[in-house]
């Protein structure tokens, strides 16, 4: 029975905590973006930096499920189809050198990128400008690789992609429903490369994340329930400062 219930064999505290990081990832998928950072470095602290990723991994896909049965119709796919190719890449690359990769230099320079992009970004919604940067191929490329990258080392491109879906000015639904379908097939792509090449997602860790699934259930509903009170405009700035504390968060991990 306590392998059923604990297949890692934890004690109560981590399975609780783990519980906690589902919910989070629920509340996150479903509007609340960045709230799930918190768990990236809970994670870590719990179960070690390679090893976290992995467990973290199908909690964030099924995640991702519970956004798109709420917001699938609000999603702009031909922003994907255009980012996608160099999210890949980056993901390709993580691959290749996440077994060299120093991972406190790699979370520091995300977290300087992030910060400095978060600026751009703060400047560009006081200046009102309409423009989305999202048009511009360099300004997509660069997001892409950067995401792709930080999402395989670290599940940690969710505030990098946030600042590209937040740059297209989109509704609060259509920003919510695209990054939904977009973080959907990116954790799909990263799940073959944790099974077979970094060996992270166990059949152990898999039944961990299944015991999950109520944590992740009840964060989307919570979190789906809190944006509607959330308006457009404080949405907006919420996300913002939500990004910043991320930023920090790596930075100081």
């Amino acid at each position: 029975m306590t392998e059923i219930l604990n297949p890692m064999n934890t004690n109560a505290t981590v399975w609780l905590l783990t519980l906690l990081s589902a919910f989070l990832v629920g509340m996150s998928k479903s509007g609340i973006k960045g709230i799930g950072m918190v768990t990236i470095p809970l994670m870590v602290y719990l179960y070690g930096a390679k090893a976290s990723v992995g467990v973290l991994l199908p909690m964030l896909v099924f995640g991702d499920t519970m956004a798109l049965i709420n917001f699938h119709k609000s999603g702009k796919i031909k922003e994907i189809i255009r980012l996608f190719p160099f999210a890949a890449t980056g993901i390709i690359a993580a691959v290749i050198v996440g077994n060299h990769i120093n991972d406190k230099q790699f979370r520091d320079a995300i977290a300087v990128i992030l910060l400095v992009s978060l600026f751009i970004m703060f400047l560009n919604e006081l200046r009102g400008k309409k423009e989305s940067l999202s048009d511009k191929l360099l300004f997509r490329s660069f997001f892409g690789i950067t995401g792709g990258f930080a999402t395989m080392i670290g599940n940690a491109a969710g505030p990098i992609f946030n600042l590209y879906i937040l740059s297209m000015r989109l509704p609060k639904n259509s920003f919510i429903g695209t990054g939904a379908w977009f973080f959907f097939f990116l954790n799909i792509f990263k799940v073959p490369f944790h099974i077979f090449a970094w060996h992270t997602i166990t059949p152990k860790t898999f039944h961990l994340d299944v015991l999950m699934i109520p944590g992740i259930i009840a964060g989307a509903y919570t979190g789906k329930y809190i944006v509607k009170f959330i308006p457009e405009k404080a949405y907006r700035y919420f996300i913002f400062t939500i990004i910043f504390l991320s930023s920090l968060m790596l930075l100081f991990k």
